[in-house]
């Protein structure tokens, strides 16, 4: 039989190491659909014209980064500032992040790298001798000081891919940071514009139910003089205590909405701030709608979800690897000796060294249970990111179709309002010449209040879905290239 030359032991080895290559599957997802349009219908250029904005959908164009300046608020800049730098959960997701790094440091260098310890061992031992011999103890000291060396070779893949699945956990957390930094912006913005919207809504009606008071009050004194019928006067009643039951969870609503963007601040409730006016926020006038591939690499969700994928295809690298030998080298050298002034000298060299080869034979079907599971993991994995990247698509549909809608709704909204209002203005102006009666001013009034409430729900929920579509485009984040590192 020809023996196996140092040459044949070589390229023996080098075949194994290349053999770790094919154990993990494919650590790229699949690839994504790509769809023509967002929604059901195409997306227009620009929505209808509302409150003098003809909102734009700008395809083709990057999200934007810092989104909620476009609403032309200093205030609310200030408040999104604040709750990036204060906000309590956003700063756990941070530290989060810090402790995976530092994992995967720690997981990188001790298993890419020898490792190297050093020991010394100062001992008193009181040992039993053999019989008829001597005293029947013996007390002696051992002093010693080893450094000693171990290492496994990566022969099939096993530390490469346990390297791969850790830089994948940091992706993972570095793009959930990324995507609770947007998800709290957009948080903040759309407690503002709630506040501002429900604190205008209380004044309104408030309004109403001062009227409604003031009607009853008159139906009451109308019937007493039998200008008017029993059923007039309790009609007048019901509608103004109607209205009065609706304000206090109208007002727990408003509260509620500005002790929100309290938290979100990273204050106490109590330090909630004043409601802005809602004519202090202003709609853009154009948004960016990024291509469908384009929209994949800028949502953190599916950039978290694509890290996934690595780490899962990692996974099964590594369960692979532990069916196959491991091959370990260990060396030490250090000094013993039972009395310490002996213990530097050449007869207390100690030093050892080796290679050991370890083959599992039988582990009661243990490593190919964990095999399949970290394959069925893999597979899962892949269908949580379609799933992800069909939830990013619905995301961006519904925010387009939203807007347009709202456009139209505010549209309505408005026309009635102003047509209202100038009612209102015909009817005060008749009222003062004595043309009608102090009641029809009541009543015309009411009917432009409640225009006015419609109108400020339908502002307040295109100014809410626009900062929806901001997040749904989602930006790409700081390092965006950073997931390459674990592939």
């Amino acid at each position: 039989m020809k023996a196996v030359t140092p040459f044949r032991w070589t390229l023996l080895a080098g075949a194994l190491a290349l053999a770790g290559c094919s154990f993990a599957p494919s650590a790229r997802p699949p690839a994504p659909p790509s769809p023509l349009s967002y929604a059901v219908t195409p997306t227009p250029e620009a929505s209808a014209e509302a409150d003098g904005v003809a909102q734009r959908f700008v395809a083709g164009v990057p999200a934007v980064p810092e989104w909620w300046r476009q609403y032309g608020s200093a205030t609310l800049d200030a408040w999104v500032d604040e709750g990036l730098r204060h906000n309590p959960s956003l700063d756990a997701t941070r530290h989060t992040l810090d402790a995976v790094r530092q994992q995967f440091r720690a997981q990188a260098g001790s298993t890419r790298l020898p490792s190297v310890d050093a020991s010394t061992l100062t001992e008193r031992q009181r040992a039993l001798t053999l019989p008829d011999f001597g005293p029947p103890t013996s007390l002696y000291d051992v002093y010693a000081g080893e450094l000693s060396l171990s290492y496994t070779f990566d022969l099939f893949g096993a530390t490469r891919n346990t390297v791969k699945q850790a830089a994948s956990q940091v992706d993972q957390q570095a793009f959930q940071l990324d995507g609770a930094r947007r998800a709290l912006a957009a948080n903040i913005v759309i407690a503002a514009v709630n506040a501002s919207s429900l604190a205008e809504q209380v004044a309104a009606t408030e309004r109403l139910a001062a009227l409604a008071r003031e009607q009853a009050t008159l139906a009451e004194a109308s019937y007493r003089l039998g200008a008017a019928s029993r059923d007039d006067m309790l009609g007048a009643q019901q509608a103004a205590s109607t209205l009065e039951a609706s304000l206090p969870p109208l007002r727990t609503q408003a509260e509620r909405a500005r002790h929100a963007l309290a938290v979100y601040l990273g204050r106490t409730p109590d330090q909630a701030p004043e409601a802005l006016p809602l004519a202090q926020l202003h709609l853009p006038a154009a948004v960016p709608v990024s291509v469908p591939s384009e929209l994949l690499r800028q949502r953190p969700d599916v950039r978290a979800a694509e890290a996934a994928v690595r780490g899962a295809a990692a996974e099964v690298g590594v369960a692979t690897a532990h069916l196959f030998p491991q091959l370990s080298l260990s060396a030490s050298l250090g000094t013993g000796a039972f009395r310490s002034a002996d213990l530097f000298t050449g007869a207390g060299q100690i030093w050892s060294g080796g290679l050991s080869l370890t083959q599992p034979l039988f582990h009661g079907g243990a490593l190919r249970a964990e095999r399949k599971a970290a394959i069925a993991r893999y597979d899962a994995s892949l269908s949580q990111y379609r799933q992800t990247v069909l939830n990013a698509f619905q995301n961006v549909a519904d925010s387009l179709v939203a807007l347009q809608q709202d456009a139209l709704a505010l549209q309505a909204a408005q026309a009635a309002a102003n047509a209202a209002r100038q009612s209102d203005a015909d009817v005060q102006a008749r009222h003062r010449l004595g043309a009608v009666s102090y009641p029809s001013t009541l009543a015309s009034e009411q009917r432009w209040q409640n225009a006015r409430l419609t109108d400020i729900q339908a502002q307040a929920a295109r100014l809410v879905d626009t900062a929806a579509l901001y997040q749904a485009m989602g930006t790409a984040p700081e390092g965006a290239d950073r997931g390459e590192a674990s592939r």
